[in-house]
């Protein structure tokens, strides 16, 4: 899933979907092979530039009031963030010669011991895998990121990151979220692009589509999720205007759309109440 949004109490609830299950028997536990004994896939692609100066914010510095809903209030974006590049921090190695390179692995312990699984969710440990993918930031460099999703969409996942990064498609960030986010005041400004994550739908008590790594958030603070006065991020109202195109937004019908319907996702983006133009999806919700 990015953020700091309100949902479980936190930036979880940005990412919409829902399924119900009931919770498996104990999950077996995930073999940790590291990255590099995964198996890699590489695409040519040009370098990008950018001439976007950089740009002083600090994500999730600054609390919101809560609404009687528990979301954030939904405040003016700050003028930092109208037109959002933030830089990429690396967490890992970036990719080598701008080439795409992607890796799909069992989950490392290291690596499921920060992410949001326990034993009460709804997929076991064993059925997520590990990808790491290359992607090009809004500061015009090729960075690896990291994600977590079910073994059946694996494969595809990296196609579709594959694509984006062949159209050169911004990424903020693209990380693991951890547990600390599911409790942490919303700051309405997270932006990572991210899937797995164990927690309710919104506003439910059935399990997202997130809990089972069958959904993907995208750029979330581009691509808010809205329904009524609410919009989350809740810094993100200056995205609600599609008509004024920025880097990082995915619209109908473009190579992010397509690069997902490739392999069978839909699109949130599409649905009229909620919208949730930030979310894809495997199973429809």
């Amino acid at each position: 899933m990015w953020r700091r949004a309100a949902a479980c109490g936190a930036l979880a609830l940005l990412m919409s979907a829902c399924s119900t299950a009931a919770v498996p028997s104990a999950p077996q536990p995930a073999p940790s092979p590291p990255p590099s004994a995964t198996t890699a896939a590489r695409t040519p692609a040009a370098p990008a530039t950018s001439s976007a100066p950089a740009v002083a914010w600090q994500v999730g510095a600054r609390p919101l009031p809560r609404r009687p809903d528990g979301f954030g209030a939904v405040e003016p974006t700050p003028p930092e963030l109208v037109n959002r590049a933030l830089q990429t921090k690396d967490l890992l190695p970036p990719p080598a010669g701008n080439a795409y390179a992607s890796a799909i692995g069992a989950v490392p312990a290291g690596v499921l011991a920060r992410s949001t699984w326990q034993p009460a969710c709804p997929v076991r440990a064993g059925d997520l895998r590990y990808l790491t993918m290359s992607f090009w930031g809004f500061d015009g460099r090729a960075h690896t990121g990291e994600m977590l999703v079910n073994a059946s969409g694996a494969t595809g996942i990296t196609q579709v990151f594959g694509r984006l990064f062949a159209a050169h498609f911004p990424l903020e960030e693209m990380r693991v979220t951890g547990p600390a986010e599911l409790t942490a005041p919303p700051t309405g400004d997270g932006n990572s692009t991210s899937a797995f994550v164990c927690r309710p739908a919104r506003g439910q008590t059935t399990w997202s589509a997130h809990a089972y790594g069958l959904a993907v958030d995208v750029n979330p603070f581009c691509n808010p999720y809205t329904q009524g006065d609410l919009v989350l991020p809740e810094l993100a109202s200056a995205y609600v205007d599609r008509a004024r195109h920025r880097p990082g937004m995915v619209r109908p019908g473009d190579a992010t759309v397509r690069a997902f319907a490739a392999i069978g996702w839909s699109w949130g983006g599409n649905w009229r109440s909620p919208t949730d133009r930030m979310h894809f999806t495997a199973t429809g919700h």
